[in-house]
């Protein structure tokens, strides 16, 4: 069930912005970087794949970590987060990279295809997934920012925990048993 249909009100959580400047910082520093290796400033890396640190790692975890934090890491919603987070990781270290690698190898052979006849040449793109280390990076960064951001959200701004949350007794200090709504049979 949908809660509120208000989509501004996203932009109101410390959910949204641990992702959100989460993936900002990954791709501000890979600006950075391109800044100083060329010594032009290049905006296409705000937008860019692949790189370090990975800016998908870091959105995913800034999220599944601010969750775990507000909600409770023993909430549901913050066990779907971790799934996500992963997913989106070894996608980012594995499928990607390896499409990456294709395309290197693809070029190459277009290069040397290239050089013995007459064709137009069309580059693949081989920036497209990331090492270990990239992943790596980006979910500490993601961390680190969830940690941050939710440590200076105004505890009365931070939204209330979900219902399905309040049920999981762990995150809130107590010790899990019988509801006190439902008495225990002898």
């Amino acid at each position: 069930m949908i809660a509120d249909f208000n989509p501004v009100r996203l932009m109101t959580t410390p959910w949204f912005w641990s992702s959100f400047i989460g993936w900002t910082l990954a791709q501000l520093i890979k600006m950075t970087t391109g800044l100083v290796k060329t010594g032009q400033i290049d905006f296409r890396y705000l937008l860019s794949t692949g790189g370090m640190p990975s800016a998908h790692s870091a959105m995913v975890c800034g999220l599944c970590t601010s969750i775990g934090l507000t909600e409770g890491f023993d909430a549901p919603v913050s066990m779907l987060a971790a799934g996500f987070a992963a997913i989106t990781m070894f996608d980012a270290a594995s499928v990607r990279r390896a499409a990456g690698l294709q395309a290197r190898v693809l070029n190459q052979m277009i290069d040397e295809l290239f050089k013995q006849h007459k064709l137009k040449q069309t580059r693949l793109k081989e920036l497209l997934g990331h090492t270990r280390k990239e992943v790596f990076a980006g979910m500490a960064l993601g961390i680190a920012v969830a940690v941050i951001v939710v440590h200076l959200w105004p505890t009365h701004a931070r939204p209330a925990r979900s219902p399905a949350s309040q049920n999981c007794g762990v995150a809130a200090g107590k010790t899990p048993g019988p509801s006190p709504a439902v008495p225990s049979q002898p």
